[in-house]
């Protein structure tokens, strides 16, 4: 991933050079600029590498024309849901909603994701649900969670090759924490990996740590 960068001074320079002859040689960049070619090296290949300019072979530096924010979105385009997707915690539809509880306290989750006995996805249990179960005089080790689960159709998923941006626009029209990454079988949809706010989050932050 590429990440839009703040240029230095020189490099501004540098594509002001180019905007105005390109396409244009290195060697012809760093006579304007009175420096070698060597000098300038690094700043073309950061400058090459974050999209804001060109190069060919025997032609030269081209302007590519594109905004910081146009390169961003390009950016955007290119980061999936198989790059940063997490481990799923799985519950069985059977287990009970105190079970359920403590899986989610001990594996430090926000979100379980219910499979049946052949291992399809058959809900998902969010802290709101839980939470909601145990107001009450409720016995929650007699309860099981298929009761209290959001169930087919209502569940939002996602695949492996899904754009993390269109993932990241669903958790936030539909208000909850995390998504499961399923893969279709012939028995329906298995769980094989999550998507949270937390793995956009690491994606936005490696997006500009990237240079």
């Amino acid at each position: 991933m590429v990440r839009t960068i703040e240029l230095t001074k020189r490099q501004e320079l540098i594509l002001d050079i180019v905007k105005e002859n390109g396409p244009i040689t290195g060697e012809h960049i760093a006579d304007q600029l009175n420096l070698t070619r060597a000098t300038l090296r690094p700043d073309l290949a950061i400058l090459t590498m974050a999209g804001f300019l060109d190069a060919r072979p025997r032609v030269g530096y081209f302007y590519t024309g594109k905004s910081g924010a146009q390169l961003l979105t390009e950016n955007l385009q290119r980061i999936y849901v198989r790059d940063y997707q997490s481990i799923p915690v799985v519950v069985s539809e059977n287990v009970s909603v105190y079970d359920a509880i403590c899986t989610m306290f001990l594996e430090d989750v926000g979100t379980l994701f219910v499979v049946d006995q052949n291992t399809v996805l058959v809900g998902v249990l969010s802290r709101k649900d839980l939470l909601r179960a145990s107001i009450g005089k409720q016995e929650l080790t007699t309860i099981p969670v298929n009761i209290i689960m959001t169930r087919m159709p209502n569940i939002t998923m996602c695949e492996r090759d899904d754009l993390l941006i269109e993932v990241a626009k669903k958790l936030i029209e539909k208000q909850i924490d995390a998504l499961p990454v399923v893969r279709e079988t012939e028995k329906g949809f298995e769980v094989i990996g999550r998507v949270t706010k937390t793995n956009i989050t690491k994606a936005f932050v490696a997006l500009g740590d990237d240079e």
